[in-house]
């Protein structure tokens, strides 16, 4: 099953599972997040779509049949029908940072009133429609137990820094406050594994869905376009089995960590760089940007930074690096900016300042990093465009006024700890007035 249908799951868990050697053995029971438009897209094509691998100079198109059923995230009931058969053994989630609902200390915010109210719905009636990730989770595994179907393995496939931790928490946390029963069995009887992810996937166009046609003879209401590259981390069991997706490329390990950090700082930390500074120089795709000698060198100032704190030989980070050029240099993929940008109060935690702490913890101010934050302080302040952030009603009022107040405060909102460091406010606030001066 997954939790999050999308473009990115078909892009990645969905293809890989294809790609497997035993996927006539395995498909998918795909949810919605929300709403069904495209469930109901793809039911109509009996779940088939085209997938599009966007080259630098052509497209490659392929048929993907591994989702078996696509559901619309209203559809309680066979939600917990498919997380209660026997036959489902793996549950991969996509749901964004923002949808696992943590609070301040990384667990369950059960003060949120989406929350809380899914909480009472579930004491109420462990089988009432939800709302949130973690009560959907909960309330499908409670009909596991009540069907005796036994252990399944959770996989949570989001870009956020253990996430399979993550996942246990919000889950066990949830569970906990529904049933203390409930969380014993949820504990004893799901396994947690924590992923890395990486395939680039902007939102496909009324184009694509003209490409997809001209490929197949026939109309794909719902095409996929992503980039050749792909990887996929494994760190966990899985009790009830699953695909073969090593022999689709996955990578299965002890520990994800270094594969974590490599990714998230510095694919991410730079897609990020790249999405608060392009647009204040008139740009709006990755690959107009990254073509910019000036962001360009501001990557590479970043990349130097946080490479030296990770955990891979400088072969394999130089390899890495020079991989990235390639993928963020491909003009045909036009991966929006304006896409990337969104939910940077989520995104940035956990892309750039774990290098920043470590740098101030060595006594520098790391001007590439905060070069990051300037940026993204020249973003809030509405500098290139509109702001769509979880924490966006909270943190633009934040950033009017003198810019050392405004960095000042916004810092604080993301890190205590950053917003009361005088030289880190100070070089943020500075970025962020040259930064602002290239806009035209």
């Amino acid at each position: 099953m997954h939790l999050g249908l999308g473009n990115f799951f078909r892009a990645h868990q969905a293809w890989y599972t294809d790609h497997a050697p035993d996927a006539d053995e395995w498909g998918y029971a795909a949810f919605a997040g929300h709403g069904g438009e495209l469930a109901a897209a793809l039911a109509a094509q009996d779940g088939l779509y085209t997938l599009l691998e966007r080259g630098p100079q052509r497209d490659i198109a392929e048929v993907v049949a591994s989702v078996s059923e696509a559901n619309s995230g209203t559809d309680h009931a066979a939600w917990l029908a498919n997380v209660a058969a026997s036959r489902v053994a793996v549950i991969t989630i996509t749901v964004t940072e923002a949808g696992y609902c943590r609070g301040p200390d990384g667990g369950l915010d059960a003060a949120r009133g989406d929350v809380a109210a899914d909480v009472a719905r579930l004491r109420d009636d462990i089988a009432a429609s939800v709302t949130t990730a973690p009560a959907r989770l909960v309330a499908g595994l409670a009909a596991r137990r009540a069907a005796g179907s036994g252990p399944l393995a959770l996989v949570p496939c989001d870009n956020v820094p253990g996430n399979g931790e993550l996942a246990h928490r919000v889950v066990a946390d949830l569970a906990r406050l529904v049933d203390q029963a409930l969380a014993e069995w949820v504990e004893q009887s799901t396994a947690v594994v924590t992923t890395v992810v990486d395939r680039i996937t902007p939102r496909a166009g009324t184009a694509d869905i003209e490409t997809a046609a001209k490929a197949n003879g026939r109309r794909d209401l719902a095409p996929v376009v992503t980039e050749p590259f792909s990887e996929w981390v494994l760190a966990g069991t899985f009790p009830a089995g699953r695909p073969r997706w090593e022999e689709a490329g996955a990578t299965f390990t002890d520990d994800a960590t270094p594969y974590e950090h490599r990714k998230l700082w510095l694919l991410n930390g730079a897609h990020s760089l790249l999405a608060y500074a392009g647009p204040l120089i008139g740009h709006h795709s990755v690959a107009e940007t990254i073509a910019d000698e000036r962001c360009r060198d501001w990557v590479q100032q970043w990349w130097a930074t946080a490479a030296a704190h990770l955990d891979q030989t400088d072969g394999e980070v130089a390899a890495y690096e020079a991989a990235l050029v390639e993928r963020f240099a491909n003009a045909r993929m036009h991966d929006s900016l304006s896409r990337i940008a969104e939910d940077g109060s989520q995104k940035l935690p956990i892309r750039v300042l774990p290098a920043l702490r470590a740098e101030r913890a060595a006594g520098r101010v790391p001007t590439a990093a905060t070069r990051i934050l300037a940026a993204w302080l020249c973003h809030l302040r509405g500098l290139a465009g509109p702001v769509h952030d979880v924490r966006a009603g909270e943190l633009v009022p934040l950033v009017a006024g003198p810019l050392s107040d405004a960095a000042r405060r916004v810092l604080d909102a993301l890190d205590p700890q950053l917003g009361a460091d005088d030289a880190v406010v100070t070089a943020v606030a500075e970025q962020c007035d040259e930064l602002a001066g290239l806009k035209g």
